[in-house]
């Protein structure tokens, strides 16, 4: 079965940090850019970040940039998500997907697409 499954999630206080995970399970990542997605109750899903399939190029929304960091480990068959200075408004359900290439500021042509993991931010 071909999937992918994000972990990590959870409640963190303002100012904390959390590291998510996008594993692969089914097939390789290899050759797949990631893009890692969020959607707050009652909002559009937006694009986080997305890293190539090389890992040698990234790119973050102007609302994270600074804060988070997104990585490969293709040995692992897993993406990172490494989201520090956690606000409130960073509170939603993370997705990762597998994706054709990055964009100059998201991602194109997700083919697999995990469940999500949720993240909330709150004191």
């Amino acid at each position: 079965q071909l999937q992918l499954v994000e972990s990590g999630g959870g409640l963190v206080q303002p100012g904390g940090s959390l590291r998510l995970s996008c594993a692969a399970s089914g097939f390789t990542l290899d050759y797949y850019a990631i893009g890692w997605f969020r959607q707050a109750p009652g909002k559009e899903r937006e694009g986080v970040s997305c890293i190539s399939s090389s890992g040698g190029s990234t790119n973050y929304a102007d609302s994270v940039k600074g804060r988070f960091t997104i990585s490969r480990d293709n040995a692992k068959n897993t993406v990172y998500l490494q989201m520090n200075s956690l606000k409130p408004e960073d509170t939603a359900t993370y997705y990762c997907a597998a994706a054709h290439y990055c964009t100059a500021k998201g991602s194109y042509g997700m083919d697999y697409w995990g469940k999500g993991t949720l993240v909330t931010v709150s004191s």
